[in-house]
Order: C-alpha cells, then structure tokens, then sequence
C-alpha cells in the first residue's frame, strides 16, 4: 500500500462570528466556518464538562452521542486548556443542508445542566462555503472517523489493475441490482453486504449533487490496522457497486489514516510522523501545516520554526514547543510539572499518473508528557532600604500564588492590612513573578546575632501556589538572609556647647533593634518636653540638645572655676531592656552662679556677692546663717557653700505637697564671736532654697540621712530688701537663679567636690522626721541635738493636721 503523506489546514471563510443566540452571554459561544467543516466552541464556564449538542434538520432534533457522532460526521472534544467544547461538523455531516456541494447550513442546539434542570439552547444556523474547490478524492482523518469523498462523474483509468478484476468478480456473480458493499481487509476480500445492512453496522455512504461520500468510525471490524514504516496505520477499504442488466457500476473507496499520537523529543519539539506512500500510485505531495484549523504552506510553517521533513520513506512533521496556537497547562505530581497540546490540522496533496488529485486532511491532538516546570527564587535584598526583597519567577500563567507562610505564620493573597507588600509582575513570555517586600523590622522576622557582631536576618518563605482552574496546590520554600556586619548598637556623635550637651545621631537601618534611654527611661518627644530637652528626628538623624542642669547629668569637681557636666544615653536591647551600650560626654562648665539640690539632701551653691558685701569687703568673711558655716571657697565677689540641707540654721517650710529647705548668705565685718549675732549692712541678701515633692521622699528631717527619688528644685534668691520668711516655695522673688523641674532639675550631689548620681527608689507611702514634742503650753521645743530651725506655727492648721497625720502613721 502506497500513500504520499502531507499536512494541512485552509480557513476556509476567515469567518468567526459572536454567537447571538438568546439566553447564551456574549463571547460565551464563537461558530467559525472552515475548509471542509464547521465548528462550535462553547465555554465550559457556561457549559460544564458534559455538554449535549442536537443536529438538527426538517425531520426532527438528533442527540449526538458518540456513536452517531463518529456515523454521521461530527467529532466532539473538551479541551480544558483553552477551556471550551468543541464540536466539529464534516460539510458531509448527516443534518447538514447541502446545496450543489457548494453551500452547507447547520442547525444546532445545545443542551446544558443549569441548576438541576437542564437548559436547551437553540444556536443560530450557519451557512459556509468552501474556499477551496473540491478535489477529485478528497480524505479526511478527524479523530474518531474516517471519510472519503469521490467525485461522482469519473473518467476510466488509463490502466486496468488485476485488483480491479478481482473486485468484479463478485459483482458479476451478484443477482441484485441494489447498491452493495464490499469490503477488503490486508488479506481476503470479504462477501458483499447491501448499503443497509452496511449502514446498521455503522458506515455512511451519501450520494450528493456531485461527490459520492463514504464514512467509517474507527475500529470497525472490517477495517484493519498495521504498520507501515514503524508508523500504526489504520484502514479501511470499501467498493460499493450495483449491477443495471449487464452493466456493473463500481466504485472503490479507500481510506487510511496515521495513528501516530506523536513524540516529544529533548530538543523541544512535539514529532508526528505519517508513511510517505499509503495510497498506491500517487506522488507529487504538497504539504500544509498549521494548528487549531489554520493552514499555511511549508515554506511559512518553516519560518515558523516547523520542520518537515523525510526519513525512511516517512514524513516527519516537528512542532516547536513554543509554537503560537499550542496550549500549555500545569499539572501537580510531588512537584510543578507542565505539558502541551497541539491540536495539529495536516494537508496533503497528491495526484496519480492521470493527474488526478487527491487531497488528504488529518486532525489530531498530541500532547507532550508531564515536563519539570521550575520556579525560581531570587534575593533581591538591597541592605540600605532596610527590607527584604524577596523574587518568585518563572510562575506559569495557571499558576497563582494563594498565601506565603513567613517564618510560620500564614498570610493569604491578597494582603490585608500588613507591613509588607506582594507585587505581581507580569513578563512577555504568558509568565509572571512575585516580589515580597518585608521590612527587616517586621516582628516576623528573625534575628541572630553573631560572636562578631554580624547580625542575621532571617526570613523562612514558603509560597502555596494554586494550579487553575484544578486548583491542585503547590508549596515552594526558599529561605532568605540578609547579613549586617557592623551591627554594634548606635553611638551618638557628642559635643559641647555653652548652654549644654548636644547629642546627634545617623540613622542606620537596624538601629531599631535598641532602645534609646536616659537612665531607664525611653527617650521619646514626651520626655524630651517634660525634662525640657530639644529633640528633633527625621527619617536620617536624631538631634538632641540637653541644656544644663536638666535631669540626667552628673557633676563633678564643681569649684569656684566651674565643674564637669556628664550626660549619659543608654542603648538597651529592644526585646530583653538589657544595657548593650551607651554614649557618655562630660563637658567643663563655668556658670557665674549655680545651685544643686542633691537627691541625698545636700545643697551646693556659688553665688554672686557683689552686692552683698561692702565695698572692699571679702566674701571669705561670709557664711550662712550658722555662722560656723563658712564657704568652702572664694573668687573675689564669688563664694562656694555647700552643705547638708539640715544643717547650717537652715529652715523647713511644708504644705501639703512640698518641703523647701531655706538658708542665706551674711556678711559679717568682723570675725564673730560664738554668742555674736551677725548682721549686716549690704545693699543685698542672698536667700538659698531647695524643694523636694513629698510623694518622692523616703525619709525627711533626719539628722543622720535624707532621701529623695529626684533632685530638688533650687532657688537662689538676691533681694534689694530684707526678705521676710517665704510663705510658700511658689512665691518667686524679683530676683533669682532657680532650677525648675521643667528645665534644670538638677543631679544629686554627696560632696561639694565628688561625683553626683541621681538615686532611683520606689516611693513610700510613709514620710520619716526628726524626733520632736509639741507641749500642751503650745509652745514648740526643739530636739537638743538638732541644729536647725522647723518654722510649725507658721503652718496653717490644716497642714498642720495633714502633717501630723503622716507623722502618726509613720510612728514618729
């Protein structure tokens, strides 16, 4: 058996129409006309997997099951791919309206399941026409039928053939002038049946206005298959003949098919191979190739990256993988795999010695089998944004991603309200990637720290993929990193100015793994308005100016000639508050006065005599109102006292929230005697105070030990006049250096030249004071080893009862 194989497929009215037919949406249903048949594609979204199609003609509505799909010429196919049905109709199918062989109208219904009812739809008739003239044979493979179409007025041969004789014999026996049939496997020639009984086994013949048209479903019992070249053919070989009186009238109809299913081979291409010679005595092929019904000559197809070719006697047709009109799908076994389907539409044209042309047509779809589909990941992570940026690539156009699990935790796609993003980004290629931004701060991220100070982030992904419309899921995890060498915690660059400290810091991207503290408390926009520093931050610095004698500083050989200021910012791990650093600057300071309220009840003062002393008086021969208590040094006009708050004549004043220790500053012309009272004429007196909150005192009018939980406010006063006793610490006088709590609260202080530290208590509920008597003539009676003054008469009588009723409950 001889047969020339060729390839092809010619639009055959370029036409494609939107479905208008009632109840079904637009762009659901497209009917497009082709060379030799007609097609309905119809949604599945719409559809089903199981849709029903009816032929329909004047004679009634004709179910299309398989059996009378493969008898009556058409082919019906799911492709979930594109996702349609297809339904194929031959121009030779049974309800088809043929007029002269040249113009061919279908009717159609569709029948759906809609709800638990189903639907019947009718579609609207289509008419097409052939673009191409029929040739004198014409074949056609489809994928579950064989037909054969000869033109009805045929000139004799020019040769007689001993198997044309062989088929006369029969024919001549045969006493009946109907129509019969013979049939002829590879090896005997079988007894003739009438078109009848042919027709109740399956086969169709029709006789048109011009062509004499013969159908056969695939694995009849009379057809045969082989092969030929290494390639599975299948055959089927029919001679339909009649005898009028002593003429016999005969035809011979051969149909044979490849029932190659294709081969993918590792240089990408999908290879279909048919036997150059099925029919015997025909030569000259042309070829045409194309798919989903398109046809174009070898010599595009080849331009197209097809390659056709021979090779032992047999024709090789090879489709790229990337070929435009292939369907490419994912598919989930274990790993991410894909495959193509071709739906490969071949031409052949051939003629005999007579130059009789027969035109063969094949339809078939090939698929590749499951092929590795790997994603890729990419660490895009750019240190200076301070983020991980994280890439998937390479992800098929089925494929989308359904939720990521960072570090454990699960987040589905898309976000909601988060502190990352994932971006999609769409490519060329019918693929597309995810970029997954987290900011190495997010607390999803993890962190570890090495013994060289590198820092670790770590960010563990694992992406859950859904494969469509399946939706079979796919997991990939890749696991990204980002490493800080120099992850030491931030150091402020420090610098000294007249009014103070001056603190910056450059922002670096990890920074926000410490916490910023002065002492133990955060350092935020609160605090710095409450302690009165100025802050300001900004996505690159931190700036912080620390004014002098605000809380927080510590002083140290404090002279006459100025002291040592030194501020302190504390660097603690944001997670455990633990110290990992701290940035200290101490700077010299010389303030013409100053006065510090220590947290253990020491009071530290330089002042300014010039107007307390005569003129060329000496401020060494000053002292306080103990006249024991001298200053520990002198500068010309300038004296330094410093002392204990209970002692030197200082007096006690309370109300109902604070205790103000008060002294002053005399002047005394001559060295005093020990029962001498001291009095001076200067033009002014110089008053010391230093107030305390109740609420922060621990123990109070001790002789042997003071505490505070902070530092007192101090006050140094100069009057033009003598001053009477203050009433109240709030009451300011018109002249004054005093800190506030504010601006200056001031660190305590133990010695006049020693080192000065706040002490950090937890407040008590009891307040502590100096043993005392209160006689029943009212007359009050000091201690005999106390060395200062109270002032408790002056209190109106309800402090008075409300400091009474403290002393009670602390016992004293």
């Amino acid at each position: 058996m001889a047969l020339g194989f060729c390839i092809g497929v010619a639009l055959l009215l370029s036409l494609w129409s939107r479905a208008e037919t009632a109840g079904i949406p637009d762009g659901v249903l497209r009917m497009e006309c082709h060379d030799r048949y007609f097609m309905i594609a119809v949604d599945i979204s719409f559809t089903g997997d199981e849709p029903h199609f009816e032929a329909v003609d004047e004679t009634g509505a004709y179910a299309i099951t398989q059996q009378y799909a493969a008898q009556c010429g058409y082919s019906i196919n799911v492709h979930p791919l594109p996702g349609h049905v297809e339904l194929r109709a031959s121009y030779f199918s049974c309800q088809t309206q043929n007029k002269d062989d040249e113009m061919f109208t279908f009717n159609f219904n569709l029948n759906v399941t809609q709800e638990g009812k189903e639907v019947t739809y009718p579609l609207q008739d289509k008419t097409c026409s052939p673009s191409v003239p029929w040739s004198p044979r014409e074949v056609t493979c489809e994928t579950n039928y064989m037909e054969v179409s000869v033109r009805s007025e045929v000139t004799c041969p020019s040769g007689t053939k001993k198997d044309d004789w062989n088929s006369l014999k029969p024919a001549h026996r045969s006493t009946t002038s109907d129509w019969q049939v013979m049939f002829q496997t590879d090896d005997e020639q079988l007894a003739p049946i009438n078109i009848s009984d042919a027709r109740k086994q399956g086969y169709a013949f029709l006789l048109t206005e011009g062509r004499l048209v013969f159908r056969a479903p695939y694995g009849q019992p009379e057809s045969f298959s082989t092969e030929v070249n290494g390639v599975p053919v299948e055959a089927v070989h029919a001679t339909i003949f009649s005898r009028q009186s002593w003429v016999v009238l005969m035809v011979d109809l051969v149909a044979a098919c490849s029932m190659d299913e294709g081969l993918y081979n590792e240089s990408g291409y999908m290879l279909w191979e048919t036997p150059e010679m099925l029919y015997p005595n025909l030569d000259g092929q042309q070829i045409k190739v194309g798919l989903k019904g398109e046809l174009v000559a070898q010599p595009v197809a080849e331009e197209r990256g097809y390659i056709v070719g021979k090779q032992n006697n047999t024709i090789q047709i090879c489709i790229p993988e990337n070929a435009e009109g292939r369907y490419r799908k994912s598919a989930v076994e274990d790993d991410l795999y894909e495959f193509y389907v071709y739906h490969l539409y071949l031409e052949q044209i051939l003629v005999d010695e007579d130059r009789v042309e027969t035109r063969i047509r094949s339809l078939r779809t090939l698929a590749t089998p499951l092929l590795p589909s790997p994603i890729f990941a990419e660490n895009q992570t750019v240190l200076e944004e301070n983020m991980f940026t994280a890439y998937l690539g390479d992800v098929p156009e089925d494929v989308q991603l359904a939720a990521v699990h960072l570090n454990g935790q699960e987040f589905t796609v898309p976000l909601s309200v988060s502190s990352f993003i994932i971006t999609k980004v769409v490519h060329p290629n019918n693929t597309h990637g995810y970029k997954l931004k987290v900011p190495f701060e997010d607390p999803v991220v993890l962190q570890q720290f090495s013994k060289t100070d590198a820092l670790h982030y770590i960010l563990n992904i694992n992406y859950t993929l859904t494969v469509l419309p399946e939706k079979d899921l796919y997991y990939h995890m890749e696991s990204v990193v980002a490493l800080v060498t120099d992850a030491s915690p931030p150091q402020f660059d420090a610098v000294c100015t007249e009014s103070g400290i001056s603190f910056k810091l450059d922002h670096r991207p990890f920074d926000y793994l410490w916490e910023i503290t002065i002492d133990s408390d955060l350092l935020t926009s609160e605090l710095a308005d409450q302690h009165g520093y100025i802050m300001s931050n900004d996505s690159n610095s931190l700036l912080l100016e620390v004014p002098l004698f605000s809380r927080g500083y510590e002083y140290k050989n404090v002279s006459l000639k100025g002291f040592f200021g030194t501020f302190e910012i504390i660097m603690r791990d944001r997670e455990t508050s633990e110290v990992q650093g701290s940035t200290i600057k101490t700077c010299p300071f010389s303030p013409t006065e100053l006065i510090m309220c220590s947290t253990d009840g020491r009071m530290t003062v330089v002042a300014d005599l010039a107007l307390a002393i005569p003129n060329g008086g000496n401020a060494a021969r000053t002292n306080l109102r103990d006249k024991y208590c001298g200053p520990k040094e002198t500068d010309g006009s300038r004296a330094l006292f410093s002392f204990s708050l209970n002692s030197c004549g200082a007096t006690v004043k309370l109300n109902s929230e604070n205790v103000t220790y008060e002294n002053e500053i005399f002047y005394s012309k001559k060295l005093p005697r020990p029962s001498q009272v001291v009095s001076d004429n200067a033009k002014e007196r110089v008053t010391m105070q230093c107030t305390y909150p109740l609420a922060g005192l621990h123990r109070l009018f001790s002789v042997h030990r003071f505490e505070s939980d902070a530092v007192g406010i101090g006050g140094l006063l100069h009057t033009t006049h003598p001053a009477a006793d203050l009433q109240s610490p709030t009451i300011q006088p018109t002249s004054a250096l005093t800190t506030t709590l504010a601006t200056t609260t001031l660190a305590a202080t133990r010695r006049a030249t020693g080192s000065y530290k706040p002490a950090l208590h937890p407040p008590s509920r009891h307040v502590k004071v100096t043993r005392f008597r209160y006689p029943a003539n009212g007359r009050f009676r000091y201690p005999a080893n106390a060395s200062y003054r109270y002032i408790w008469p002056t209190l109106n009588k309800g402090v008075r009862q409300s400091l009474q009723t403290k002393l009670n409950a602390a016992h004293i």
